[in-house]
């Protein structure tokens, strides 16, 4: 490759940039049952994805995602409080995100694979314990 990075990761889907900072920052808060950040959480969040898609890397975005799934999974057993109907979108969000992977060149595919598999179990944890029940 040359020495231009690759931008390809970055034609995948908007669900992640539009959907995560405002999860993500009420999971980080510990926002409670409400899935509400408070504002000021929400900004700071939805800033360092947008710095992440703008001026970062596909290795540097998968971090982040990782991070979630960290977040998500800790929810999804009991590790850490949170409102498990903002695990649910954040972890199904991420997995749809590391599913589309297959389809681009590069290692993203196979470096997220402990990701999905723990994605995969926290989803069948969190639609049981969701009062809609199994929606997928």
């Amino acid at each position: 490759m040359s020495g231009r990075r690759s931008l390809v990761w970055l034609g995948l889907t908007p669900e992640p940039e539009r959907e995560l900072p405002a999860t993500v920052a009420a999971l980080r808060t510990a926002a409670g049952p409400t899935s509400t950040a408070p504002p000021k959480a929400a900004r700071a969040e939805r800033r360092r994805v947008e710095r992440l898609v703008l001026h970062g890397t596909q290795r540097g975005w998968l971090r982040y995602l990782a991070e979630v799934t960290d977040l998500v999974t800790a929810v999804a057993g009991g590790t850490r409080p949170g409102d498990p109907r903002a695990a649910l979108l954040a972890a199904e969000v991420v997995l749809d995100h590391h599913r589309m992977l297959i389809g681009l060149p590069g290692p993203g595919y196979g470096r997220t694979a402990a990701d999905r598999t723990a994605l995969e179990s926290a989803v069948r944890t969190l639609r049981a314990a969701s009062p809609d029940g199994d929606r997928g």
